[in-house]
Parts: C-alpha cells; structure tokens; sequence
C-alpha cells in the first residue's frame, strides 16, 4: 500500500525509452555513409546518387577532390540516416550530412534538434574538415573529431591534427575505422558523454 497523496504507477519500474539526434559530418568521400550504415541496426535510409556527368556538374569542378578517392562512384545529395541502441533506454538516431560543398545549404534544418556531433576527418585531405569545424563552432554545437583510418593505420600523431586543425583541447579527438561497428559506436559513446559532460557544465 502507497503512502497517502503517492500515485502507485510511480512505484512502476519505467521502460520509456529515451531518442537523441546526433550529426555524422565531414568532407566529400571521408566516410559518413559506411559510418552510419556499419553501426545502424536498421537498413540506413541513403539518398546516395552515382556520380555521372549529370550528378557531377559545373558546380563540382574544383570543389570535390576525388584524388584520395579514385573509386568512389556515389555521393549523398540529400542525408544518410540509421539508427542504434546504446542502452536498453537510450536510442540514437543519426543523421549523416552531404559533404558536397552545393548542398551545405540543408546542414541547418538536419542538426535542428541534435544534441551533438561527430566530425569525420581524413588526414589525406585535413582542409575539407575545417567547413564543419566552423560550423559547430559557431553553432556551440557540441562536437568530436573522428580521424578516419581508411587503412587501419594513423598516418599521423593525433597532437599534430589537433594542430593542424586548431582545434580546442577541450573537443574529443579519436580515431575510427568508419567500417567497424565497434569502433564506431565506440565514437557514439564519446560523443555523448562529451555533450553531457557539456551540458552540466552550462547547466551549472
């Protein structure tokens, strides 16, 4: 029996489920579409094209470097998303953003509502990371920065990419292997702590 004035559904374990957004960005070919799709428990909704003359126009002469990418034969013209279960209450649903720099116009409505970040990087081509560096920065978006080893290998101390990239102590820098689902949910995790870890600190 309840104490008086006490609802008993409150002595009820709760199974609610708790759904966070989390952006997966980056430059052109770093890897945003094998992240969400080696960690998503769904089939991951793509808006891939491939890249014909029609689809490589104009507008990417000189902007998308496909140097470091020779075989990439798709491009995200719209968004990735996926979705996976980090806890038993806790889901996050991802959100991956086109890295062509003619569709950057649509970053703002998909982070709408994100609680963070993960900005994919590749050490071949460190300028392409800085747009969405930028971005979350000026946004106050909490983000990390995920060194992509295409390889299995780091090419590079992570001290001298941070420097590279001027970025903050205080942000999170990892690396990832954007094909491994351990690795990737691994990169997942720190970004969330990291948002918590900043919320509280504002909260206070």
């Amino acid at each position: 029996m309840g104490f008086a004035g006490s609802d008993p559904r409150s002595q009820q374990p709760s199974n609610q489920k708790t759904s966070t957004k989390i952006v997966v960005a980056g430059g052109f070919g770093v890897g945003k579409t094998t992240f969400v799709g080696s960690v998503s428990e769904i089939v991951p909704l793509t808006t891939e094209a491939v890249m014909t003359e029609a689809v490589m126009t104009e507008a990417s002469v000189g902007v998308d470097d496909l140097t470091a990418t020779p075989g990439k034969v798709t491009t995200t013209v719209a968004m990735d998303f996926g979705r996976v279960s980090l806890d038993s209450d806790l889901i996050l649903y991802l959100f991956g953003t086109p890295g062509q720099h003619r569709f950057w116009f649509m970053w703002d409505d998909l982070v709408r509502g994100a609680i963070g970040a993960v900005v994919l990087v590749d050490t071949r081509r460190l300028a392409d990371a800085f747009a969405s560096i930028d971005f979350f920065d000026d946004r106050g978006l909490p983000y990390i920065v995920a060194v992509n080893t295409f390889d299995g290998v780091t090419h590079h101390r992570m001290e001298d990419v941070r420097e590279a990239l001027t970025i903050a102590d205080s942000v999170p820098m990892i690396t990832v292997d954007a094909r491994d689902r351990e690795s990737t949910k691994n990169a997942l995790i720190t970004l969330v702590q990291h948002a918590m870890r900043q919320r509280l600190a504002t909260s206070h």
